[in-house]
């Protein structure tokens, strides 16, 4: 279910829209009528999760980049 509401009825009920999202609910939030965001149940938390997993083991287990100054390269990307 996608409900239109106005930013500021979207403000003064934000804890009540919350409980509607948990429940499946979705809601557009517009701004004089101008569809501006979406509230939506968060999806792919675990993908997420799974990705940061995945990019930190392959962190551990890849080889040392040798031969690269990382204080340079801070340096040269503040210029």
């Amino acid at each position: 279910m996608n409900v239109e509401i106005g930013s500021y009825e979207a403000k003064t009920k934000l804890p009540e829209l919350l409980r509607g999202v948990q429940a499946g609910n979705r809601y557009t939030i517009t701004l004089r009528g101008e569809a501006v965001a979406d509230l939506v149940p968060a999806e792919g938390r675990k993908d997420a999760a799974a990705a940061v997993e995945a990019m930190r083991e392959f962190m551990r287990s890849a080889p040392p980049v040798k031969g690269v100054d990382l204080k340079a390269l801070i340096e040269a990307g503040r210029a």
